[in-house]
């Protein structure tokens, strides 16, 4: 997941430098958000499946989570501009995922199953909520962003492994 949002940092940028027609554009928004549903919003439910959390209470979670993320991602699409990158995130955005669940997985095997199981749907609910909501969230302003996020992706997959 880490990896995975590093590569989203910059396809967007690296688009908007190749020469491309509108339909291209459109097309490009739109391929773009379907990696992002499978990659930032299914992917977690993949493996929160894969870890026995399979109750009718946690699937309906899920369901809610996915319903979210992909309402979240249609209204980025609807306030896209294929030309320049948004300034803010209505909204959180959806590749937040790959930061939240990656911590999350640190306190896995180090606190009891139902207390990890616990915190993992509270945070998947609140994650859910806080991508249809109106808050606006800046973006890094280029340099920053291109530097802190691969650096804390970096710390992040470090403490996966020293944890473990």
């Amino acid at each position: 997941m880490l990896f995975r949002s590093i590569c989203d940092m910059f396809d967007g940028k690296i688009a908007r430098m190749c020469k491309r027609s509108e339909e291209e554009k459109k097309f490009g928004i739109q391929i773009d958000s379907l990696a992002d549903t499978v990659n930032f919003v299914v992917l977690p439910v993949v493996i929160m499946l894969s870890l026995g959390m399979t109750s009718i209470f946690e699937v309906c979670v899920y369901i809610l989570f996915v319903i979210c993320g992909i309402s979240r991602l249609a209204v980025f699409n609807c306030n896209a501009n294929e030309d320049e990158p948004v300034k803010y995130f209505t909204g959180l955005p959806v590749t937040s995922t790959a930061i939240i669940y990656p911590i999350l997985g640190l306190f896995h095997g180090q606190i009891s199953e139902k207390i990890f199981s616990i915190i993992y749907i509270i945070a998947t609910l609140i994650t859910a909520i806080l991508f249809i909501t109106k808050i606006k969230i800046p973006k890094f302003k280029s340099m920053a962003y291109y530097i802190i996020i691969p650096i804390l992706a970096i710390v992040v997959s470090i403490l996966l492994l020293v944890v473990r």
